[in-house]
């Protein structure tokens, strides 16, 4: 679907007559790192998968794009699609978008996968970008094509445009967005995230008026892949 002058890939599968479960991925992967999140869903669900620009299959944004820029996208491609109320379900980058699209829209329920509240300096971008994407415990033991999938574009190897937009949207902070949100809303993480601090899981606790967290012991910033049985289970239970 062309939006703004951009190409955006997406997948649209499952009950097209159920409530739309949408499914944003993190920094530096694509549809593929999301989809398995959706596939348990579709007999009854309507599920909607998105590639951010500048990742997956979609086109590279021609200018740098911010937080809110990402959003937009979201907020047409739903629209075209006639899709109102979703269920958000967003890890880590496409969480924060997710925060952002709750706090303006009206939506069902969200789920937030490791996002991070606001920017930390604790260590340089071109380090801690997407580089537990190769070191996560677990993932060995994950479907093959987990390994095919992620770390599909890291900081050293994107774009200068794609570095200007990574430096701009992690320092974005998401409080304000995240008090704006009325709906009932889990955040999942793992107690072992090098890349979220713990202050902005319980900040995020604290802001979001209905919301409830769950800490898998023994998990990184992918945690919702290392116990992704689990995770399935809890948004099952949850949006039921």
């Amino acid at each position: 679907m062309n939006i703004d002058g951009l190409d955006i890939n997406y997948l649209d599968f499952g009950n097209k007559k159920g409530d739309a479960i949408v499914l944003l991925h993190g920094w530096g992967q694509n549809v593929e790192m999301m989809k398995m999140i959706g596939e348990p869903f579709k007999e009854n669900y309507r599920i909607i998968a998105i590639d951010f620009p500048g990742f997956g299959k979609s086109s590279e944004p021609k200018e740098v794009m911010d937080v809110s820029d990402y959003t937009i996208i979201v907020e047409k491609l739903l629209k075209n699609l006639k899709i109102e109320n979703p269920i958000l379900v967003g890890h880590s980058f496409g969480g924060r978008v997710s925060v952002k699209f709750a706090s303006r829209n009206k939506v069902k329920k969200v789920i937030l996968l490791s996002p991070a509240l606001r920017g930390h300096d604790k260590k340089k971008l071109k380090t801690r970008v997407l580089k537990f994407l190769k070191t996560v415990p677990g993932i060995k033991n994950l479907e093959g094509w987990a390994k095919d999938h992620i770390g599909s574009r890291d900081y050293k190897a994107a774009s200068p445009i794609m570095k200007q937009v990574l430096v701009k949207t992690v320092n974005e902070d998401m409080s304000l967005d995240a008090k704006k949100i009325k709906v009932p809303t889990i955040l999942i993480y793992g107690d072992m995230d090098s890349e979220v601090p713990e202050e902005d899981t319980k900040e995020y606790e604290r802001l979001i008026e209905d919301c409830g967290l769950i800490l898998y012991e023994g998990c990184t910033h992918y945690a919702y892949l290392e116990r992704l049985n689990q995770t399935i289970s809890v948004i099952r239970n949850f949006i039921k």
